[in-house]
């Protein structure tokens, strides 16, 4: 029961190129760090990504991207690193955009074994309608377009279909963590790091705190240790804030 690893590269060792990875975090908010490090450092490439964004540019995600290591990214939002934004245009990476409700449902459907549901959300766009750009040729033309949804009426109103995400490998990050896998976040650090957990299918979790099994109260664990394959401790990881906004005050 015990799925310490002593390492973050020894907990990513396996994860190949090509593979589909969810991974937590918002902005630079609860991202797993040292996770994505050791996945760059291991020279993992051709990786499809699921994540409500994709860092910036020098930070969390955005250094695979740069690495050019990030061949698809499903995401909500992408308006922070110029990198994504350049390779997009030139049709060296397929998006495809998502609203952010509609993703974390989309993996909160994955990861409790629903393959799909119908959501109000995009009916009317080009969500549900199809032809979303997902991938550019070089001369700006669309290589990769989205397919059209199915659309339903219930209640007399329209609902598009949308399909459940489940991932090869999971990355994630906690605040505490023990030694079978319950995840304990802190506030808003939570925010889709539950969702990538459950929606993969081996998830890696690094945990500033490392505790023993029975030390956490149960009522308080987020995401119970069945979801999660192994932990690795990161005792003291870098944070980084996405903006930081100041004000000089005259008296």
């Amino acid at each position: 029961m015990d799925k310490t690893v002593w390492t973050a590269s020894t907990a990513v060792a396996e994860i190949p190129s090509g593979a589909t990875l969810a991974v937590g975090g918002f902005g630079l908010c609860g991202i797993p760090q040292a996770l994505v490090e050791a996945l760059y450092d291991a020279g993992t490439e051709d990786l499809r990504i699921v994540s409500n964004n994709c860092g910036v540019d020098d930070y969390g995600l955005g250094i695979l991207l740069s690495a050019r290591r990030i061949s698809r990214i499903t995401a909500s939002y992408v308006g922070e690193n110029k990198e994504f934004a350049r390779q997009y245009l030139a049709g060296e990476i397929e998006v495809e955009l998502c609203p952010q409700g509609t993703l974390s449902e989309r993996l909160r459907a994955g990861g409790a074994g629903i393959p799909a549901f119908y959501t109000p959300a995009g009916v009317g766009t080009l969500i549900a309608d199809g032809g979303l750009p997902w991938r550019y040729n070089a001369d700006g033309s669309v290589a990769v377009a989205s397919p059209a949804k199915e659309v339903r009426e219930f209640g007399g109103r329209d609902y598009v279909l949308e399909q459940a995400i489940t991932a090869d490998y999971a990355l994630v990050h906690a605040a505490v963590g023990d030694r079978h896998g319950n995840l304990v976040f802190n506030q808003a650090a939570g925010n889709f790091n539950g969702l990538c957990a459950a929606a993969g299918r081996i998830t890696i979790a690094e945990v500033e705190e490392l505790v023993e099994p029975g030390q956490l109260d149960p009522g308080k664990v987020h995401v119970p240790g069945v979801y999660v394959q192994r932990v690795v401790h990161v005792p003291v990881p870098e944070k980084r804030i996405e903006k930081r906004t100041t004000k000089v005050v005259t008296a």
